[in-house]
């Protein structure tokens, strides 16, 4: 379960960090910036999606060694 949490904080801190980059260079990378909802708010997504990684981290720290 550890090493789970771990891979889905990596892929969650990836996708954020290309959303971030997306909107302040205009690089066509990520998967935020196609979902069409989120329209307008890919900033605030990739924020959390950062944010939802750090949790899936800390979760993952204090989880037992499998």
């Amino acid at each position: 379960m550890k090493r789970l949490l771990e891979f889905a904080g990596f892929i969650a801190l990836v996708q954020g960090v290309l959303g971030l980059l997306h909107e302040f260079t205009d690089w066509h990378v990520g998967l935020v910036r196609r979902i069409g909802f989120l329209d307008g708010y890919e900033v605030y997504a990739s924020v959390a999606l950062i944010v939802l990684a750090l949790a899936l981290f800390a979760a993952a720290e204090s989880r037992k060694a499998d």
